[in-house]
C-alpha cells in the first residue's frame, strides 16, 4: 500500500510531525519499535504530552496508523527519521537507533523517494553514515535516484505559541536537488521553510541552537554561585539588564539543565571537534558547570538547615517538581534526580510533589508522593522549589513554608532562600 509519509520514531518528535501531516491530508504510517506505543495509538491513546488523545483520534480518522511489525509499513514516498541519539558510555553520540532506522529505510528504498534525517546528531552525519547505508542498502544513488535532507527538530515541549507549522524549518540536502524535495515535502507541514547550503550547515544549525543556550545558561549558573556569595541579586540584576532592548537576551539561573537536548546535543559538537585534534573548551566548560549546580543546590540546602540548627542528616526535604521543565511531564535527564541522590546520600528524608508525576522512583525506591501539600510544605524542615510549574500557588506555598530554597527566583519572604 503506498503512502505519503512513514515516520519512524513516534516520540516526542515524531508523533507531532504525523499529526501536522496527517492534518495536511497526508497519507501518513508511523512506526516505532515499541509495540505497546503503536497499539496504543491505533487505540487512540497518546503517550506524548503535547499531543492530546483528541488529537490521536483526529489522526485515526483521517487515516493515520500506527505499527511495529516492518512489514506493514507499506511503500512511503517519504521517510522521516525521528529516533533518539543519546550519548554512549564513551560521551560521544550512540548512532545505533539512527542506523537501524535508516536500514530499514534502506529495505524500502525506491527511486524517486525522499529520506529526511530529524534526529539530532554531529555535522557529517547525513553524508557519512546515513548516505553510505541507504546507497548500500538499495543500490541507488543519493542524488541522482533519491533524495537525501536533514532537518533538525526544534520541538519545543509544553510550549502553547510555537509548533512544528509555525516553527520556521530548516532544511538541507545532499545535493540542492535533495534540497528541492525537502523543501517540497516541508511546505506542506509549516509556513516557512529555511534552505540551509547542505545537510552540513542544517546539523550545525541544531547544534548551534543548542549550544548557545548551554553555554549562556551555564554564565548565569555560575554567576548565581558568586552572587550569592557577594551579597548580590541577580534575579534583579538580570530584570534590569533585560530592560536593554538591543544586545542582551536574558538567560535565567536554575538547578541544572535537563531535556533531551541542552544537556546532550552539544556533546555531540564537542566529539565532533576532538576528532580534529583540539577540545571545545567553551562547551565542556559549560557542562562542567552545568553539572555542578545539583551539588551545589545540595550544598545550600545543608546551609540553610544548619543557619536554622538543623542538619541535614535526618531532615525531611520536600522536593517541589521534579520534571526537567515547567508544566510538562517529561523528565528526561532533570537534574532533580542527581539533586534526590545527593540529598538522600546525606541522611535527608525525602518527600516530593509535582502535579504531573504520580511516581518517582530513585534508585529502584520509591520516593513518597506528597498528597496534602499545603500540610506537607508547613511540616517539612525545608522546602525546595525545583520547577514552578503553573499549577502551584507560590504565594500560599510561601505564607506556609518554615525554610525555603527556591531555585527560580520566583518567591520573596524572610524565610525564603534565592538560589
Amino acid at each position: 500500500m503506498y503512502v505519503d509519509l512513514l515516520v519512524i520514531g513516534l516520540g516526542y518528535v515524531g508523533l507531532p510531525l504525523a499529526r501536522e501531516a496527517a492534518f495536511s491530508g497526508l497519507r501518513v504510517v508511523g512506526y516505532d519499535l515499541a509495540g505497546d506505543v503503536a497499539s496504543g495509538l491505533n487505540a487512540g491513546r497518546s503517550h506524548v504530552g503535547d499531543i492530546s488523545d483528541t488529537d490521536v483520534a483526529e489522526m485515526r480518522a483521517r487515516g493515520f496508523r500506527a505499527t511495529s511489525i516492518e512489514a506493514d509499513v507499506g511503500a512511503p514516498d517519504t521517510v522521516v527519521i525521528c529516533v533518539p541519539t543519546p550519548l554512549s558510555a564513551a560521551g560521544g553520540p550512540d548512532l545505533a537507533a539512527v542506523s537501524a532506522a535508516t536500514e530499514l529505510t534502506g529495505r524500502l528504498l525506491r527511486p524517486g523517494m525522499l529520506v529526511v534525517l530529524e534526529s539530532t546528531t554531529y555535522p557529517g552525519t547525513t553524508d557519512e553514515v546515513i548516505r553510505p547505508l541507504l546507497e548500500m542498502a538499495s543500490g541507488l544513488t543519493a542524488g541522482a535516484e533519491f533524495s537525501l535532507a536533514y532537518s533538525p527538530e526544534r520541538i519545543d515541549p509544553g510550549n502553547r505559541h510555537y509548533g512544528l507549522r509555525n516553527t520556521p524549518k530548516v532544511v538541507g540536502g545532499q545535493t540542492p536537488s535533495c534540497s528541492d524535495a525537502a523543501m517540497r515535502f516541508y511546505g506542506k507541514l509549516c509556513d516557512q521553510v529555511v534552505r540551509a547550503k547542505s545537510a552540513r550547515e542544517a546539523e550545525m544549525a541544531k547544534l548551534l541552537e543548542n549550544t548557545y543556550r548551554h553555554v549562556n545558561i551555564a554564565l548565569v549558573n555560575e554567576m548565581a554561585i558568586f552572587c550569592h556569595e557577594l551579597g548580590v541579586d541577580l534575579w534583579d540584576a538580570i530584570q534590569c539588564a533585560a530592560t536593554k532592548p538591543f544586545g542582551f537576551h536574558a538567560f535565567l539561573p536554575g538547578p541544572g539543565v535537563g531535556g533531551h537536548c541542552i544537556p546532550i546535543d552539544p556533546n555531540y559538537l564537542s566529539y565532533k571537534v576532538r576528532t580534529l585534534g583540539y577540545p571545545f573548551r567553551f562547551v565542556e566548560l559549560a557542562q562542567e558547570i552545568n553539572s555542578r549546580m545539583p551539588g551545589y543546590i545540595v550544598d545550600r540546602a545543608a546551609e540553610l538547615l544548619n543557619r536554622n540548627a538543623k542538619p541535614l542528616n535526618g531532615a525531611h526535604v520536600l522536593l517541589l517538581g521534579v520534571t526537567y521543565k515547567k508544566d510538562v511531564a517529561d523528565q528526561r535527564e532533570s537534574p532533580v534526580r542527581v539533586i534526590g541522590r545527593k540529598l538522600r546520600s546525606r541522611g535527608a528524608v525525602l518527600a516530593y510533589h509535582d502535579p504531573y508525576v504520580a511516581e518517582w522512583p530513585l534508585g529502584g525506591e520509591a520516593i513518597r508522593r506528597a498528597e496534602d501539600l499545603d500540610t506537607e510544605v508547613a511540616n517539612a524542615d525545608l522546602v525546595i522549589l525545583l520547577q514552578d510549574h503553573t499549577a502551584y500557588d507560590l504565594d500560599q506555598i510561601s505564607r506556609v513554608a518554615g525554610l525555603l530554597l527556591d531555585t527560580r527566583g520566583r518567591i520573596a519572604g524572610p524565610h525564603v532562600a534565592a538560589l
